[in-house]
Order: C-alpha cells, then sequence, then structure tokens
C-alpha cells in the first residue's frame, strides 16, 4: 500500500491525499467496489487514477465529457503515462488502432464516452484486454432518477457481466439518497459495495439568491461589487451574446459561450477565460463540464435551473481554490410561469410524441416494418419547418423516444476533416504551388499513407504541428489546393443524427411506457418545485437545504448565506438553530410528539417560530407527520 504514496508524489507531486482519497484508493485495490460521492473540485480522477497506476492492466474510464477526455489524457501522457480516449468524432481507423494498442501495449488508461461501450467492436477488444477496475464518472447519469439521465450509460452494466471480478468505481458529485441506491444497483455493484461520502459542505462559497425584475442591473452590480473570474449561465444561446454585449458596454471584459459555436470558437474563448483574458463568460450549461479554473469567484444564474443537482454542480464552479466565492441566483415574479412552461415543453403530451415519430419515419422515408440500424442526418430546424412544430418540444419528444428504446439521438456528433489528392504523385511537380503549400503537402504524405486512392481522415493540428505553422493557415492553404484541383478537402462538420433502434412500427401499437414518461415527467415537476422552494425561500439556510436535499440531514445554518446574514442581523439565527435542536432531541426523547406536545414546552413568544422549524424540518426529511399529528424522526437520525 505504501506504493501509492510513492506514485502521489512521483507522478502528481503531492505528499498527501486529500479527505477521502486514500480511503477509496485502498477499498478499490482490494478489489471492491465504491461508489465515491466527492463535490465538484474534490480531486476525484485521484482516486482512479492511482490504483490504476498501482496495478497491472488497463483502467477503462468511462465519462461524457470529451473536454474532460482529451485534458486528462494530454495530462497523463504529459506525465510519461499512456493513456487514449475514443469519442464520437474519431475514424473507424484512429478507433481500431487504439483499441488494439489498448490490447496489445502497456497502455494504463482508456477513457470513453458511453455511446461507444455497445458496439460490437468495442465488446470484442474488451474481451482481450487485461482490465485492472472500471471507473465510471458523472455516475448520476446511470439513474432514471438522476438529473441527467442517459440511456446509454446503462450499458456498462454489460462490462460487468463480461469481466465479473473487475471492481466498478462510481463517482459523482451530486446524487440524492434515491440516486445513490440506483446507481449500485444499475452497475450489479457486488456485496463488498460501500458508499464514501464527502460532504458537500463548502465553506467558502457564499449561496446568494437575489430578487429582481431588473436582472442585468442586479448583474452588474454584483460583478462591480465582486472582483474576479466569472461565469453567467442563462438558458438560451441568443441570450448570452445580448448579455455579454451588454457587459462589455458597461465596461466589463466578457465573452460569450454555447454548444453553436465552432470547436474553434470554443477553444478560443474558454483559453482567454481561463488566462484571464476575458473576466466573465456568458453561458450556457454546455460550458463548466471537466473545466478546471480554481480562482472563479463569482458564478450567477440569470434563470431558474430544472433541478437543484443541476445548480449545485454549476453553482460549486465558483471558488475551487478554497477562497471566498459567491453563487447567486436571480430571481423574478416571471420566473416561476417560465419554469412551469419548460415543464411543458420537456414533457410533451404523448399524442404530440406519436406525431413526431410518425412524421419521423414520413421525413425519413421509413416503411412499417423496416429502419432498425438505419442512420440519417437530422437538422431539427429543417424538419420543425416542413411539419409546423415547436423546435424545443421536437427536441424533448425525440429525447423521450430515444429512451422509450425507439432510436438513438447523436446532437453533436463530428465528422473529421478528410483529404485524397486529385492528381498522381507525378503530376504534382508540374502544378505551381508556394512553398507554404509544398510543406503542407510533403507533411501530409509523411504523414498519410493511401492518400492517392482514397480518402484519409486527417487532424489539422497534426498537420500544423509538423510544419510550425497554426491550425487556421493549414485549413486556409488545404482549401486553396482544393481550389487549385490538386486534392479534395472536406473539412470536419458537426451533423446531428438519428438512428433508429428498431424497425418502425404501426401508429395502433406506437406506446411510450410509463417510467419513460409519467413517472420522470412527475420526477421533472418534484424537482422544479424544489427549485422554486430554494429560490422564493427567505427564512432558511441556503446551504442546509441544498445539504438536506442530498441526504445531509445534521448540517448547520452556514452564516454566510444571504437568509443566515439576514437572520443574524436580526438576531434570530442562534434561535432558530436552539430551537431545531430543542425539537429534535424533544421527539428522541418521547418518540413520538404532536405539534401540541412541542409548542407547549416553549416560551409563548416563540411559538411562531418554533411552527416554522417544525414545517421546515418536515421539508428536509428530518422529521415526519402521521394521519393523527404525530411527529416522529425519520430513520436517517
Amino acid at each position: 500500500m505504501d506504493k501509492i504514496h510513492e506514485i502521489l508524489k512521483n507522478v502528481w507531486g503531492h505528499d498527501e491525499f486529500r479527505p477521502l482519497q486514500e480511503d477509496i484508493i485502498r477499498h478499490v485495490l482490494s478489489g471492491k467496489d465504491a461508489l465515491g460521492l466527492m463535490p465538484t473540485g474534490g480531486g476525484k480522477s485521484i482516486t482512479f487514477q492511482v490504483p490504476a497506476l498501482a496495478k497491472d492492466g488497463i483502467c477503462i474510464v468511462v465519462t461524457p465529457l470529451i473536454a474532460l477526455m482529451k485534458d486528462q489524457v494530454e495530462n497523463l501522457r504529459n506525465r510519461g503515462i499512456l493513456a487514449e480516449a475514443i469519442y464520437t468524432g474519431l475514424s473507424k481507423r484512429d478507433i481500431d488502432r487504439i483499441l488494439d494498442n489498448c490490447v496489445l501495449g502497456d497502455y494504463k488508461f482508456l477513457y470513453v464516452s458511453p455511446e461507444r461501450l455497445g458496439t460490437d467492436t468495442f465488446i470484442r477488444k474488451y474481451n482481450q484486454m487485461n482490465v485492472s477496475m472500471i471507473a465510471v464518472d458523472e455516475s448520476h447519469c446511470i439513474s432514471q432518477w438522476g438529473y441527467d439521465f442517459r440511456p446509454s450509460y446503462l450499458c456498462i452494466s454489460d462490462l460487468r457481466v463480461l469481466k465479473p471480478n473487475v471492481p466498478i468505481l462510481a463517482l459523482t458529485a451530486t446524487a440524492t439518497p434515491d440516486v445513490v441506491i440506483d446507481i449500485q444497483e444499475k452497475l450489479q455493484f457486488r456485496e463488498s459495495k460501500k458508499v464514501f461520502r464527502k460532504s458537500f459542505a463548502r465553506e467558502n462559497l457564499a449561496y446568494v439568491v437575489k430578487y429582481t425584475d431588473d436582472k442585468l442591473s442586479m448583474l452588474k452590480k454584483i460583478l462591480d461589487n465582486v472582483p474576479g473570474s466569472s461565469v453567467v449561465y442563462v438558458r438560451n444561446r441568443k441570450r448570452t451574446k445580448e448579455i455579454s454585449d451588454f457587459l462589455m458596454e458597461a465596461g466589463i471584459s466578457s465573452d460569450y459561450y454555447h454548444a453553436g459555436l465552432s470547436d474553434e470558437q470554443k477553444n478560443m474563448k474558454q483559453s482567454a477565460w481561463k488566462q484571464n483574458i476575458c473576466r466573465v463568460i456568458v453561458a450556457t450549461n454546455a460550458f463548466g463540464m471537466g473545466i478546471d479554473k480554481p480562482d472563479v469567484r463569482t458564478v450567477v444564474h440569470m434563470d431558474l435551473p430544472d433541478s437543484l443537482e443541476a445548480y449545485f454542480q454549476e453553482a460549486g464552479r465558483a471558488g475551487r481554490d478554497g477562497k471566498k466565492a459567491y453563487a447567486t441566483l436571480l430571481y423574478s415574479n416571471a420566473d416561476k410561469e417560465k419554469l412551469r412552461k419548460r415543464g411543458a415543453d420537456n414533457y410533451p403530451d404523448k399524442e404530440f410524441i406519436a406525431g413526431i415519430y410518425t412524421s419521423l419515419c414520413y421525413f425519413f422515408q421509413i416503411a412499417v416494418g423496416e429502419g432498425m440500424g438505419l442512420t440519417y442526418v437530422f437538422r431539427i430546424g429543417e424538419f420543425c419547418q416542413r411539419y409546423s412544430t415547436s423546435i424545443l418540444q421536437t427536441d424533448s419528444a425525440i429525447k423521450l423516444l430515444q429512451q422509450a428504446g425507439y432510436l438513438e439521438y447523436n446532437e453533436d456528433p463530428e465528422s473529421a476533416s478528410k483529404i485524397v489528392f486529385s492528381v498522381n504523385r507525378d503530376e504534382l511537380y508540374h502544378i505551381e504551388t508556394t512553398p507554404q503549400e509544398d510543406e503542407v503537402m510533403r507533411a501530409i504524405m509523411r504523414k498519410y499513407t493511401g492518400i492517392f486512392s482514397d480518402f484519409v481522415y486527417i487532424k489539422e493540428e497534426a498537420i500544423a504541428s509538423a510544419t510550425g505553422l497554426s491550425r487556421d493557415e493549414i485549413y486556409k492553404t488545404l482549401v486553396v489546393l482544393r481550389q487549385k484541383g490538386v486534392l479534395n478537402y472536406i473539412p470536419f462538420k458537426k451533423e446531428p443524427k438519428i438512428t433508429f433502434t428498431r424497425n418502425r412500427v404501426d401508429d395502433r401499437y406506437f406506446s411510450i411506457p410509463k417510467n419513460v414518461y409519467e413517472v420522470r415527467k412527475e420526477q421533472y415537476h418534484k424537482k422544479s418545485s424544489e427549485v422554486l422552494r430554494y429560490a422564493t425561500n427567505r427564512s432558511f439556510c441556503r446551504s442546509q437545504m441544498l445539504l438536506n436535499y442530498f441526504g445531509e440531514t445534521t448540517s448547520r445554518p452556514c452564516g454566510q448565506c444571504d437568509t443566515c446574514i439576514e437572520k443574524r442581523k436580526n438576531g434570530g439565527i442562534q434561535q432558530f438553530a436552539q430551537i431545531r435542536a430543542q425539537i429534535i432531541e424533544q421527539i428522541k426523547e418521547c418518540g413520538v410528539l404532536k405539534a401540541s406536545d412541542i409548542t407547549s414546552q416553549q416560551p409563548s413568544d416563540t411559538v411562531e417560530q418554533q411552527k416554522t422549524v417544525l414545517q421546515w424540518l418536515l421539508d428536509e426529511g428530518t422529521i415526519s407527520i402521521d394521519l393523527n399529528g404525530n411527529y416522529t424522526l425519520v430513520d436517517n437520525m
């Protein structure tokens, strides 16, 4: 076991593990399954990277975050550790090469997106690998009760069937008690399973809700009062630019970010923000996953999130350096109706979903009894225009069809660039080209084979590295060579695709299972109600509300959120904590108490607050009440 400390010191330069890391590592090294609940920025990657280096074989890391994949693979390689990643957009040749390396070579890590796990190629190669462990990042995605359920995560259990003795380490920063149970069941944890919990409390992070109908002015005020790097989250792409422009006009360095930007634009904006060239990034929730920037001082939400899980994870990107930071939610009177409408958009009527399925089949000309395995490029704008449907509701309907097993919807697949020479090698000498064009062609011919006979996938970054030119210069040079008729160049592009996973069913037999629609719709409304309760709360500690939601029912008031500060001003925070402790102690002593018994034992001038505390204890799940008005402590107290 001393080896893990040597690895930590020699590879990462750290003398000690953070709290909980070593406990998880030792448990996994003993061959047992584990679930690690660690807040954002808590050092989750160390918990699987260290034991993987201490064991023989390769660690399979399942994650949906391509940015995180690329960053971690690059960091491992920079430390001299062999690591590879497979994600959407790689050519078949690249995937085959990577998998062969993992079977035959000394590779220690293979990062893979969950969508790749169910392919025949991966399964075949996985069977041939010496697998030391499986790490499942963002493991809440496997649970239908989680806020970001992804059906492709269910394929992970197939890996357990193929290699039942390989330990699984599941990791997540956000999981309610129900999700914790579901993760372990879905991943088929063995009897040796264990849950390692690190408190989600962030002592340096103050949670604040600002009530205002003028959110832009409030945003400017927040940024003026709290210097330093910031993330501002909004719900739609158009607003990212509008708010960024507003901040720029107000003299605050800002840029915008959303999923519709090109990779080059995203990388440029993200890099400027990470280097503090740009102070504020205004973004949709597409921004932030897998990005480690420790000095974010403020995270501001302009709109209500869909769930407290999503809010907690996004807000948690502030203050990872341990210094004081703020997570602020802006709330207006109109937000409640907006949240209700969002629910209708996310779960349109079943008749609408059935209509979308039929329209998709007509759109792609698929007959009843046909279509299984067929893949089509899907442009949702064109589809919605033809059938006069809402883009938001159509997108939601397609995702529900995916969860029901009718199709797979890949919204952001990447098609790598490819080229083929239009002339033979001898003809190249008779074509007038510039020195830069000659240099680029020589680099291509040295790096790739078969380019005179068929299309070959290329990476502009690799050619840029070989020539000393920028990626943009490589792109422009290849475009000119295409115009001269020297080669055919098809640049990288993104095209959403739909794959039908079963033959088209007759309209009479179409159905959406209850657990896909009714159950999840009810769960969505429960989660949005919790968000609304958090936003409209003016009495209770916000940190406690969040921690209670994730099952930490014994936390104390943080003393730094807006409600705690208000209580301190009014001298109420200590009184609230005292009454809460007294009520819990009384119920512990007596087992069952009526409300009249509790309040009668307190001074009359605090009766109203006692009732408020009782309601708070009910809401947070610390106590329960039966039909006879008897209060009892729940089992986890």
